[in-house]
């Protein structure tokens, strides 16, 4: 049975004792679902995991989105699998920093949830670290459960009423990213902005959980600027250290998340010493962030 150590009470949790090369037990699958019920973050040390095997395991939670930049030059050709990194495709080398590839990821340096910029937005993602950097390159996680629960009941009863728009477009942009320009027809065509609840409730735990991030910038029916400071101010809330754990990261780790009950955000590293190796899958949602 997969043994569960707790680094972070009701947020973060490690799983040993499972091989995730190959079809783990039904018994063993329900243990880790539990665990998950519990702990927004799961890590899974020494999963030495192939594309195919990920997907394998991913897909044992529900269907997996396709990667939006499917479209593009990829190291990888599954539309499944979103393929995070600093090497170059065509010739295996380190991108240049002022590459569309690196200029469009700097984007995952901000607070977010996957895909909440969709019309469905994410339920899990995993990340596996394939090549990591010895140093940097962290990814942060944090508890939007907890920061909900640190609300005033007033603040929350207010929140559980309003809906903010999210745009991948936007995110992008923050960091100098002009989507107008550098996005495909089909991206823009698939991701244009969407609303989404500002809190999602977990059916099965009841635990509700604040959904902002880096792709919401207008709460509907507000003033558009002071509905941006407003959920600026939330995430400043939700990622104040006590609501956080640092991920860093070791050779083979796979990391899974509750998009619906956390944000995360990756650190930086020395992209122009070090490579960088990182295959996504992620999970589709099933209903709308607040069911």
């Amino acid at each position: 049975m997969p043994r569960v150590e707790v680094i972070k009470p009701e947020f973060v949790a490690r799983i040993e004792g499972v091989d995730l090369r190959i079809r783990i037990s039904d018994a063993d699958f329900e243990a880790i679902c539990e665990a998950f019920s519990h702990h927004a973050v799961l890590v899974f040390p020494s999963q030495d995991l192939t594309d195919d095997q990920q997907i394998a395991f991913a897909e044992r939670f529900g269907p997996l989105e396709s990667s939006v930049r499917r479209h593009r030059e990829r190291n990888i050709e599954n539309p499944h699998m979103s393929d995070l990194t600093n090497v170059d495709p065509a010739t295996g080398g380190l991108l240049d920093d002022n590459s569309e590839a690196m200029s469009y990821n700097l984007g995952n340096q901000l607070w977010h949830s996957d895909s909440s910029f969709k019309k469905v937005p994410a339920q899990f993602s995993m990340l596996s670290g394939r090549e990591v950097p010895p140093e940097g390159a962290e990814t942060e996680f944090a508890d939007t459960r907890a920061a909900w629960e640190a609300l005033d009941s007033d603040r929350q009863a207010w929140l559980e009423s309003q809906t903010a728009m999210h745009s991948l477009a936007h995110s992008r942009g923050l960091m100098g990213y002009d989507a107008s320009e550098k996005f495909l027809s089909e991206e823009k065509n698939e991701v244009p902005p969407v609303a989404q609840p500002m809190m999602f409730r977990n059916a099965n735990t009841g635990r509700k959980a604040l959904y902002v991030g880096s792709h919401a910038f207008e709460i509907v029916g507000m003033d558009a600027d002071d509905g941006y400071q407003l959920i600026k101010g939330l995430v400043e809330h939700a990622t104040q250290p006590q609501f956080t754990y640092a991920h860093a990261w070791q050779r083979y780790d796979l990391v899974m998340w509750d998009n619906r009950a956390s944000l995360h955000r990756g650190r930086p590293w020395d992209t122009q010493r070090y490579r960088r190796v990182m295959r996504r899958t992620t999970v589709a949602g099933r209903e709308s962030a607040a069911a």
